[in-house]
């Protein structure tokens, strides 16, 4: 299992928030470049980048930020935030987003979603799938939706998606161990998909817990910043 650590960046700088609430932020002292060229010295391969703005009003604000790190590491790069139609999709691809992260779009305009996936292969998308009590949520976790998980996950497969990003919500940030029983629910059902786990993550035995349930990878972040996990723990994660 993959460890992708994940940077979320608000107003240009480092930024976790607590159950995805903007009143409930902190900002840590490196730079994005600065804490990417430490994944990138242990050998990780792939790095979480969000827009947190751009989660809010759909304006990506991270584009330097992005450029920066791709230039300066040999890390790839997933990025969500803001991709809310096919402009800003191809606009991350050619700023040097190796994966892009597609999350309300693929509910509310499928339409748009769609012509995404016509022109960019599969590999290069990930469907984000931010739930609580298996129901979506949408716009940056502000917006509940009438869509439950297993109809959305069955909607993506039939087109061909791999790649999938489940955040537990209620999770998320708190440091309180991810959603294992929720993971393992997914790959009973999908057991071909690249799931990749998001919230929750507080300590090495998560990530452990994780990899036994047989998941693709993991997102790490609060747990990182706060030196629950050290980059040395991480090391075990990069393949």
């Amino acid at each position: 299992m993959l460890a992708i650590p994940a940077i979320d960046i608000y107003k240009g700088k480092v930024t976790r928030l607590l159950k995805g609430d903007f009143a409930q932020y902190k900002f840590y002292n490196k730079t994005p470049l600065e804490y990417a060229k430490g994944f990138d010295s242990i050998g990780l391969p792939w790095l979480h980048i969000v827009d947190l703005e751009a989660s809010l009003n759909g304006n990506i604000s991270v584009v330097d930020q992005l450029r920066e790190i791709k230039s300066s590491t040999s890390l790839k790069v997933q990025f969500g935030g803001g991709i809310k139609n096919f402009s800003n999709a191809e606009t991350m691809i050619n700023y040097g987003a190796d994966r892009i992260i597609v999350g309300s779009i693929s509910v509310t305009n499928k339409n748009e979603f769609e012509k995404i996936l016509d022109q960019y292969n599969s590999g290069k998308i990930v469907v984000a799938v931010d739930v609580s009590e298996e129901i979506i949520y949408l716009k940056g976790w502000t917006e509940k939706s009438r869509v439950s998980l297993w109809d959305h996950l069955q909607y993506c497969t039939s087109l061909g998606i791999n790649y999938f990003l489940c955040t537990d919500i209620s999770r998320d940030g708190t440091l309180n161990g991810p959603n294992i029983s929720l993971y393992k629910k997914i790959m009973d059902k999908y057991s071909n998909i690249s799931l990749i786990a998001s919230g929750g993550v507080g300590k090495l035995d998560d990530l452990c817990e994780l990899k036994d349930s047989g998941i693709y990878a993991s997102v790490v972040g609060k747990a990182f910043y706060e030196n629950k996990i050290t980059l040395e723990d991480l090391r075990s994660f990069v393949s």
